[in-house]
């Protein structure tokens, strides 16, 4: 059983635990595996809540483009981030729009890297 913390430290809260899940049933070799590809495709809460509070001067929706939502993306930056309701909603909810990505991201890698390593 890997140790989560040893190879991302910089997750925190529900990522954790959602990581952790994934990463109980891995060899540390794997879970090193899982540590590189992860890192380099998850996106950081920080990095959605200052790319959203852009959209509120002027620039609505790069946080939606960001985590792959293109289609919602571009609805924000054609109504000011829906008349900056929706990017204030967002500015608030940062962090769920990223864990929900970086869960998306996790269950992706998770047979890669059982795959690479077997």
């Amino acid at each position: 059983m890997a140790n989560v913390l040893l190879h991302l430290p910089e997750l925190q809260g529900m990522e954790l635990n959602h990581v952790q899940m994934l990463l109980k049933d891995l060899s540390d070799k794997q879970a090193q595996q899982f540590a590189s590809i992860y890192r380099a495709r998850r996106k950081d809460p920080q990095m959605v809540l200052l790319t959203c509070l852009v959209g509120l001067l002027g620039v609505a929706g790069i946080h939606r483009f960001i985590i792959g939502q293109i289609g919602m993306g571009i609805l924000y930056f054609f109504t000011a981030g829906i008349c900056f309701i929706g990017t204030i909603v967002d500015a608030v909810n940062y962090q769920s729009l990223a864990f929900e990505f970086n869960r998306q991201v996790a269950n992706e890698v998770s047979p890669l890297a059982k795959s690479l390593t077997d």
